[in-house]
């Protein structure tokens, strides 16, 4: 489809754009690369936040801003780049922590020589807001004629064992030792063979991010570590309850385990709610570190390990620490639901066991109600029979006396008969009517529902 260059802006003006679209469109640009020559110096730091940091990192950075006289970052923004004339400076604001990254463009004779972090003022670093969870320099210099050994490489790492590999299609060479040295920072250099300044900066990119994501895994490390403790004693109090369900002997048994696992529920739900976001955070992390490791295209040199290695043997097994204390606290709260559900399944069949037993008991007692029902309209009928024929009686005689009949007991014993069946035609009746009336109300009352 070929677009219409006279489309001009007053009809495009008419198009309804979403209220967003610029800025996700834009995100893509967002936090780019830094463009690092050869040779060059990098230092950088890692500052978690702290409580009412933004607007701390916003005055400080302007403090820096104004010392050299550039523009200071605008407030809310999440990163700033701005060259200060001998250095750059890159500051970026992520959900945990922020970046400050020093790009020294100055050859050196010797690496490490001068770090970037050595052209900053002292009493300006040391207000940096926030704990440092990680520092590193990371110096990018020539590869050599002459190809370097490890015990070549020793002096530049203060005799630490090391870490090397080529990376970038053997581009360049990575040499580091992952120790923090005596100025407290760790350490990288890249010996670039190969690589142009593009390149090399997307490379000292994937670099620091590995070693600030490195250090945030590990932050839920000792968490995980202080929690198995605690765990594990969940899992014992779980698995008492559990035994103690073969011994239950009523409902106040069960109704006191039922609330023991409450209780247990509860500690372990809010156990999961204070350890969530840090292990998961800690899974998001790890997960990109293998995509930066995967993306350096590491390639074994000099028999020494490469960062792959070096990392799969000992920030794995760390990061699968904290992953299975997740998963048994999942384990430990669905074991606990299925405890649960068995106890309130027993409770339930206790429950019905005794409303069986209260129907029955009421079945019994209406059964008796109705004999003694049929008992009492029986000794009515008697007795309502006796008073009619009474009645006659004294009518008939009353009768006899004034000549009107000739015998009174000829009409008294005719009107007992007809009197019995009068009284249990009448109380026929006036059942019939009470439960055409009780079904009637019932009707309504289905109605009305």
């Amino acid at each position: 489809m070929i677009v219409d260059s006279a489309f001009t802006n007053s009809e495009r003006s008419m198009l309804r754009f979403h209220g967003e679209r610029e800025a996700l469109f834009n995100e893509l640009h967002t936090r780019p690369f830094p463009v690092v020559d050869t040779p060059a110096s990098v230092s950088q730091l890692a500052v978690l936040h702290q409580k009412g940091s933004p607007n701390h990192e916003y005055e400080h950075l302007a403090q820096l801003c104004a010392r050299y006289t550039v523009n200071p970052p605008a407030m809310g923004s999440s990163c700033y780049y701005q060259d200060f004339g001998g250095f750059e400076l890159r500051w970026e604001r992520h959900t945990e922590f922020s970046t400050y990254t020093f790009i020294h463009k100055l050859e050196v004779d010797y690496p490490f020589e001068r770090p970037a972090l050595s052209l900053l003022p002292n009493e300006w670093l040391a207000e940096i807001p926030g704990e440092i969870i990680s520092a590193i320099h990371l110096d990018v210099a020539r590869q050599p004629a002459q190809q370097q050994t490890a015990e070549d490489m020793h002096q530049y790492f203060e005799g630490h064992r090391l870490i090397s590999a080529g990376i970038e299609g053997c581009k360049a060479q990575l040499w580091t030792s992952y120790r923090i040295h005596s100025d407290g920072f760790s350490r990288m250099l890249v010996q670039n063979s190969g690589l142009n300044s593009c390149q090399m900066g997307r490379l000292v990119r994937r670099l620091l991010e590995i070693e600030t994501y490195r250090m945030m895994v590990l932050t839920a490390f000792p968490l995980a570590k202080r929690m198995s403790p605690e765990i594990r004693a969940m899992e014992q109090d779980l698995a008492s309850i559990i035994q103690q369900i073969t011994d239950i002997e009523g409902l106040e048994d069960e109704r006191r385990l039922l609330a023991e696992l409450s209780s247990l529920a509860a500690r372990v739900e809010q156990t999961i709610t204070d350890t969530n976001f840090r292990f998961s955070a800690s899974e998001a992390y790890f997960a990109l570190i293998a995509a930066r490791l995967e993306e350096l295209q590491e390639t074994a040199a000099n028999g020494l390990q490469t960062m792959g290695e070096f990392l799969s043997r000992r920030l794995v097994p760390a990061y699968r620490t904290t992953e299975t204390v997740r998963e048994s606290l999942v384990d430990l709260s669905q074991r606990i639901e299925r405890a649960s559900e068995l106890i309130r399944t027993r409770v339930n069949v206790t429950i019905e066991s005794q409303n069986r037993y209260l129907l029955q008991s009421m079945d019994r007692r209406s059964k008796l109600q109705l004999h003694m029902q049929q008992a009492v309209e029986g000794l009515s009928v008697a007795v309502i029979t006796y008073h009619l024929v009474g009645l006659v009686s004294y009518v008939a005689k009353s009768a006899e006396t004034l000549g009107w009949i000739d015998s009174s007991a000829i009409v008294v014993g005719a009107s007992v008969p007809v009197s019995l069946g009068l009284v249990v035609f009448g109380l026929l009746k006036l059942k019939k009517r009470i439960n055409q009336t009780n079904e009637s109300m019932k009707a309504k009352q289905r109605s009305m529902q």
